[in-house]
């Protein structure tokens, strides 16, 4: 499953993102407000991990707005506030669940799985023609057979099919998949996106991710 960690302290940024992928979780990071609701809003994540104090755009702001579009996706603030009006206003503003800061590791994560149980009963999966992948157990079959890709890779095609029949461009890729937020080479995208194919044993006349030259990607059945 994929976490988003909104969090502008490198040192705490740094150690959820070590830890929840020591538990099998995918992991990006978004260091301001204004990034983390960009990133929320691709609509790729299962559960957001939000600081209440954020440069650019406050927690509470990136909630509310989030929730306006997702309603159902698990919200749970990090903050060192602690009132019972920051709390009431924190839960008002659509989180799910409030842990203060500092906070044990192990009381974080029972608290993402608690929240992420549903999930894991329902089993999110996409297809794309005779591909199905399913995001909470990392796995991706043609067919009856499992397709063995890198975590970038399961990341990009993921992105892809959940964004089916949408153009992807590729400054969006790299900013949502990448986590990359400035001017940087797309043509790294092209590698992967090779290697993907071959891997997915996509041929020419099996075109389900088609390349819109000069802008992007997109997946669509054929």
């Amino acid at each position: 499953m994929r976490i988003l960690v909104v969090e502008d302290e490198p040192g705490i940024s740094g150690f959820l993102k070590q830890g929840l992928e020591e538990e099998s979780f995918a992991v990006d990071v978004a260091e301001n407000g204004e990034k983390g609701l960009q990133h929320a809003l691709s609509g790729a994540y299962d559960l957001l991990l939000l600081d209440w104090m954020l440069p650019l755009k406050s927690g509470v702001e990136v909630c509310r707005e989030f929730r306006a579009r997702y309603a159902h996706t698990p919200v749970i603030f990090l903050t060192a506030k602690d009132t019972v009006e920051e709390t009431i206003a924190g839960l008002q503003s659509g989180a799910n669940d409030y842990i203060k800061k500092p906070f044990h590791f192990e009381e974080l994560l029972e608290r993402i799985r608690v929240q992420l149980r549903g999930k894991e009963v329902l089993e999110e999966k996409y297809t794309l023609g005779p591909i199905t992948l399913f995001t909470d157990r990392h796995l991706v079959l043609r067919g009856n057979e499992e397709v063995p890709l890198t975590q970038k890779e399961f990341a990009l095609l993921e992105y892809l099919m959940k964004n089916k029949n949408q153009i992807c461009r590729r400054t969006q890729i790299i900013e949502d998949v990448w986590d990359i937020h400035f001017e940087y080479n797309t043509g790294v995208i092209d590698v992967f996106m090779n290697s993907l194919r071959k891997k997915l044993q996509f041929t020419t006349s099996e075109d389900y991710i088609q390349t819109i030259r000069g802008i992007g990607y997109i997946a669509r059945e054929l």
